[in-house]
């Protein structure tokens, strides 16, 4: 699979990019506004890296992994690019106050809103993920929403090589929970001091 990075320069698209390529099953591309920053980030990594509109041309899935308030700006800016190819949405809406991290709205998701934006399917995940549990391989179970399309496929897929478990956990409308456990595990990590994730029990 052949999988593009939108945002892939910033701390959890870089950390995403790394891991994947280590599980040598994808082709991994990076994208950023900026080609020359793309490129750099990618020769580290030993991959290929480009402008965002480039790399989605090429791609198989596209992973928007840009900073959660550029999520929908860079939707749009890219749509036309992307055209009818799967999105994988992970960013999460939030909200920073001086008692700690809260949900970023009160109805509807970004990953609904992407898919108002763009033509393809879109799915949403690895909201659970922190850049630091990808790097050091123990990020919990890969819990992944969307409708039963190609974006969930492919997501599913992906999200398999960077877990023990790729968890399909509903239709779409399912991201905002997804996207509002960002903030409790963002509050977790803050209060003791750690990478938290999520594992489901009772599963086989």
């Amino acid at each position: 699979m052949k999988v593009a990075i939108v945002g892939g320069t910033g701390a959890f698209g870089r950390a995403l990019a790394k891991r994947l390529h280590e599980t040598g099953k994808d082709e991994i591309l990076v994208g950023s506004r900026d080609a020359e920053r793309a490129q750099a980030t990618a020769a580290e990594l030993g991959i290929a890296g480009g402008r965002n509109q480039d790399i989605v041309a090429e791609a198989d899935l596209v992973v928007l992994a840009v900073k959660s308030d550029a999520t929908l700006e860079t939707g749009r800016e890219l749509a036309a690019a992307i055209g009818t190819t799967p999105v994988l949405c992970v960013a999460s809406d939030l909200r920073f106050a001086k008692d700690g991290v809260l949900p970023g709205r009160h109805q509807g998701s970004l990953a609904e809103e992407v898919a108002r934006i763009v033509r393809g399917p879109v799915a949403s995940g690895l909201q659970s993920f922190a850049a630091a549990n990808l790097v050091e391989g123990d990020p919990g179970d890969a819990l992944i929403c969307g409708g039963q399309d190609r974006a969930k496929e492919l997501s599913l897929e992906l999200a398999g090589r960077l877990a023990d478990r790729a968890i399909d956990v509903g239709p779409l409308e399912n991201s905002r929970a997804l996207e509002g456990m960002t903030a409790v595990i963002l509050n977790v990590n803050k209060r003791y001091k750690a990478h938290a994730g999520i594992r489901l029990t009772g599963l086989p």
